[in-house]
C-alpha cells in the first residue's frame, strides 16, 4: 500500500515537472517569438519590449504623456525595422565600431554629462538600462549613422555660391545669433501623386495642430503621429541657432512665441509643424583656442601586437626623456604618414578636430611636456603641445557655419527620402498578432 503511495507520488511529481518545464518553455518560446522578419534579419519580441520599456522610460523623465500602447507597439516596431535594414546595409558594406572607438564614444559620453563610468553605469542601471545595453545600442547608432552619412551624403552638394547667398541673406536680416529649442512634427504623404493622399495628410496636419492648440502636449503628439525619424524623441531638434534652422521652417520661427505651434507648413514631402520649446539669446564666439600641436603614433597591425605597440611607444617616449630629437624620431617611426612626414607636425588645432582621447591630452598637456604614451582608436601616442593662441576666426567660422547649415538642410530632407526609399525595397514579414495588425498596404509575407 505505501509502496503503491509512493509511486503514485512520484508519478504526480514526475507529471509536474514535466508540465512546468513544458509551461516554463512555452513561457520562452513566447517571450522570443519572432514579430517580424526583415530581409536577413528578424525582430524579436524580446527586442520589442526592451526598446519600448527604453523609450517609455524616456518619455516619463521628460514628462512627456505616453501614446496609447498599440500604437507605441507599433512605432517602435517600425523603428527597429527601418534601424535593421540600415545595421544590415552596414554589415553588407563591410562597417565595423571597434570595442576601443565604442569605450571612447562611452566615455566621452559620460564626460559630457559629468560622470565617471561608474557613475554612467549606476545612472543608466536606475533608469533600468545595463551597461552593455547601452553599449550595443549606442554601437548600433554609430553603425546607421555611418550608413546614412555614406549613402545620404553623397547625395548632398553645397556650392560656393549657395554659400555666398546664404552669407548675404544672414547678413541682410542682422545676422540673428537668437538660438532655438525645436521640436518638430512631420506628417508624410503616402502618395503624393495622389490628390485624395494629399488633402488626407494635409487634413491630418491640420487636425493635430487644433490637438496640439486645444492643449495636447507638443511631443506626446510627435510620438503617437510624427512620420520624422526623431518622433521617438518627441520630435526634438535640439538648439538651432537662427542660421541653422530648415530652410522651410526659417520664415516663421522667429516669429513664434514658446509653446506656440507653427502654421502647417508644405513642401514636397508632405506636410510639417514646428515648435519653439524654448528660446535664448546667444553671440557668435569670434575668438578659439587653438594649440599647435606634434605626435608620434605607432599603430598596432597584423605584423604587430597592441603590446608590441605599447612596448614601441614607450621605447620611444623613453628616448625623448633622454633627449633624442621629437621631429626625427616622428619621420622614422610614426606610422602617420602625413605628419610623419613633416616631423609630426599636425598644425594648429582647435577642439572638435580630434578624437576625444587625443583631444583630452591635448588640453591637459602644459607647453613643450611630453604627453602619453595613450591610446586612441588610432593606436598609441605620444604629444606634444608646442604653442597656444586665441585666433579671430569669426569669417572662417561663419562660412564654416553657412556650410554646415546648408548642408544639413538638405540631408534631413533627402534622409527622410532615404528612409522611405529603403523601407519600401526591403522585404518586411510580420509574424503572429503583428500580421494581423499590419498597416495597410503591407500584408504578412508581403515585399515592402
Amino acid at each position: 500500500m505505501k509502496a503503491t503511495f509512493r509511486q503514485g507520488v512520484t508519478t504526480f511529481l514526475m507529471f509536474l515537472m514535466l508540465a512546468l518545464s513544458v509551461s516554463a518553455q512555452a513561457e520562452r518560446k513566447l517571450l522570443d517569438q519572432v514579430v517580424a522578419i526583415v530581409d536577413d534579419d528578424v525582430i524579436l519580441q524580446t527586442e520589442l519590449e526592451a526598446r519600448i520599456n527604453t523609450i517609455i522610460s524616456r518619455l516619463q523623465a521628460q514628462g512627456t504623456g505616453l501614446p496609447p500602447r498599440d500604437v507605441l507597439e507599433q512605432r517602435v516596431l517600425d523603428q527597429l525595422i527601418t534601424e535593421s535594414i540600415q545595421l544590415q546595409m552596414a554589415d553588407k558594406m563591410g562597417m565595423r565600431i571597434s570595442d576601443n572607438e565604442l569605450n571612447e564614444t562611452m566615455d566621452n559620453i559620460a564626460r559630457q554629462n559629468n560622470m565617471t563610468r561608474a557613475e554612467f553605469e549606476q545612472q543608466l542601471a536606475a533608469e533600468g538600462v545595463s551597461y552593455r545595453q547601452a553599449r550595443e545600442q549606442i554601437r548600433n547608432e554609430m553603425l546607421t549613422s555611418r550608413v546614412q552619412q555614406r549613402q545620404v551624403g553623397n547625395r548632398v552638394r553645397v556650392t560656393d555660391r549657395e554659400v555666398e547667398n546664404y552669407l548675404q541673406a544672414l547678413e541682410a536680416q542682422g545676422g540673428n545669433t537668437a538660438e532655438y529649442r525645436l521640436a518638430y512634427i512631420f506628417i508624410q504623404v503616402d502618395d503624393p501623386t495622389s490628390e485624395a493622399s494629399v488633402e488626407a495628410a494635409r487634413a491630418k496636419a491640420q487636425d493635430l495642430r487644433q490637438q496640439i492648440v486645444d492643449g495636447r502636449d507638443f511631443r506626446e503628439v510627435a510620438v503617437a503621429e510624427s512620420d520624422a525619424s526623431n518622433a521617438l524623441e518627441g520630435g526634438d531638434m535640439g538648439w538651432r541657432t537662427e542660421n541653422q534652422l530648415p530652410s522651410l521652417v526659417a520664415p516663421v520661427v522667429p516669429d513664434l512665441a514658446p509653446g506656440e505651434p507653427s502654421p502647417v507648413l508644405e513642401n514636397n514631402s508632405g506636410f510639417h509643424l514646428v515648435m519653439v520649446m524654448d528660446k535664448r539669446g546667444g553671440e557668435q564666439k569670434q575668438l578659439v583656442r587653438q594649440h599647435k600641436v606634434r605626435h608620434i603614433l605607432v599603430r598596432p597591425s597584423e605584423a604587430r601586437t597592441d603590446a608590441e605597440a605599447e612596448a614601441r611607444i614607450r621605447d620611444l617616449y623613453r628616448q625623448l626623456q633622454d633627449g633624442a630629437d621629437f621631429a626625427e624620431l616622428a619621420k622614422e617611426y610614426s606610422d602617420d604618414p602625413v605628419s610623419g612626414s613633416d616631423g609630426g607636425n599636425l598644425g594648429w588645432v582647435s577642439r572638435g578636430q580630434m578624437v576625444p582621447a587625443f583631444e583630452q591630452a591635448m588640453l591637459e598637456a602644459d607647453l613643450g611636456e611630453l604627453k602619453g604614451p595613450f591610446r586612441s582608436r588610432f593606436g598609441w601616442h605620444i604629444l606634444q603641445v608646442q604653442e597656444r593662441r586665441e585666433k579671430d576666426v569669426t569669417g572662417e567660422a561663419r562660412e564654416s557655419d553657412a556650410r554646415q547649415a546648408i548642408y544639413r538642410r538638405k540631408f534631413e530632407t533627402e534622409l527622410q527620402n532615404w528612409l522611405r526609399e529603403i523601407r519600401d525595397e526591403a522585404f518586411v514579414e510580420f509574424k503572429g498578432e503583428y500580421a494581423e495588425e499590419s498597416p495597410a498596404g503591407e500584408e504578412a509575407g508581403a515585399s515592402s
